[in-house]
Order: C-alpha cells, then sequence, then structure tokens
C-alpha cells in the first residue's frame, strides 16, 4: 500500500504540476499583497482537492451516463496528459492551458482568480480528473480507494506550499532553473500519458482477439 500511495503520489502530482503553474500565479498576482496571494494559493489549492474529491468518486458515473468506457476515457486522458508534457517540453504549457494573453488580462482583473484559471483548468485539469477516474476503476479495494484518495489532500497541500512560495521559489531558481525541471516533470508526464494509452489498447485488442 505506501508503493501504491508513492506511485500514485507521484503520477498525480506530475500531471496537476503546480510547478508549472507558479507562472501564471505570479503574473495574476504580481499586484496583489503578499497576504492576498497566500489566501489565493489557499482557495486555489482547497478547490483544486474539491475538484479532484469529487471526480475521483463521481467521475465514473458521469462517464457512464453519457455511454463512455472507461478504456476510452484511459486514451483519451493519456492523450491529454501526454500533450501537457509535450508542452511542458517546449515551454508552451500556459498557452495548452487556454491561458492567452487576454485570459491573463482578464483574470488579473478578476476580484478573485483562485477558483478560475488557477484551480480550473491550470491545477485540476482534463488530465488529473481522466487519471483518478481511471484509478478509481483500477483499484476497487476500500482500502486501495483510502489510499489513493489520500494521495488528494497531500498534493493539495504541496501545491499551496509552492504557490504560496512562487516568488521566493521563482527567485532562486531563476528561469532557467524553473525551464529545466518543468522539461523533467514534462519528461515523465509524457511517460504516464503513454503508459496509459499502451495498457487500454492492449486491453481493448485483447478483447477483440477474445
Amino acid at each position: 500500500m505506501i508503493v501504491l500511495y508513492f506511485t500514485v503520489f507521484a503520477a498525480l502530482f506530475s500531471v496537476v504540476n503546480p510547478l508549472g503553474t507558479m507562472p501564471i500565479f505570479i503574473g495574476i498576482t504580481e499586484n496583489n499583497t503578499k497576504l492576498e496571494r497566500n489566501n489565493t494559493a489557499l482557495k486555489a489549492s482547497f478547490y483544486m482537492v474539491l475538484i479532484l474529491t469529487v471526480s475521483y468518486f463521481l467521475g465514473k458515473y458521469l462517464i457512464s451516463f453519457f455511454g463512455i468506457s472507461i478504456e476510452s476515457l484511459r486514451i483519451a486522458g493519456g492523450l491529454i496528459i501526454a500533450s501537457s508534457g509535450f508542452a511542458l517540453l517546449t515551454g508552451n504549457f500556459s498557452k495548452h492551458k487556454g491561458m492567452s494573453d487576454s485570459v491573463k488580462d482578464e483574470a488579473r482583473e478578476k476580484e478573485d482568480s483562485s477558483l478560475t484559471p488557477l484551480a480550473i483548468p491550470m491545477l485540476a485539469g482534463p488530465g488529473s480528473i481522466s487519471l483518478l477516474i481511471s484509478l478509481n476503476d483500477s483499484y476497487s479495494n476500500w482500502v486501495e480507494t483510502l489510499v489513493i484518495f489520500l494521495t488528494i489532500p497531500v498534493v493539495g497541500l504541496v501545491t499551496y506550499l509552492i504557490l504560496r512560495s512562487s516568488y521566493f521559489i521563482v527567485s532562486k531558481l531563476g528561469a532557467s532553473g524553473l525551464n529545466s525541471i518543468s522539461r523533467i516533470i514534462g519528461f515523465i508526464v509524457i511517460a504516464i500519458g503513454i503508459e496509459y494509452i499502451i495498457s487500454s489498447v492492449t486491453v481493448l485488442v485483447g478483447q477483440m482477439v477474445g
């Protein structure tokens, strides 16, 4: 169970990618006080945990309502996750998330940008949601379900600490350091996405052959 916990935590953290959200967070909150920035980080992390928790427990019923198979979801989610990884490698992560200049300007003018665009789609996006729905289907034992669920608030806590420390982290790492870390995470995210696609295609081919 310990191995499962840390495996899921690493995967979820990589797909949520709070480090990639830092530049957006800094751009949106640059005119805010430190207290306002901390509150925005806290609320964005809380909303993210809430969205991911609901997705984890109720997502499979939603896709069932629309007649979507879990394998189709995994393939679609794998494609989204892999494309996010490629966006990190090429430095287009914010554009990949739909954060154009006009959207950034609008978010900067909003009184509260913690729910949108920070919590969703930057943190709790289609990739992390599909990942959790897939995990809920793969691990149906109540102990496994609990173990996986407990990764969500911990990822939320780590996300809060990273966003809260965004200005400090960027000042120490610089643009080049942050870019290097993003590329490493991007490679991991691509591997996660491809793994989900391969496993789903293998299952579908097995069903066709059988």
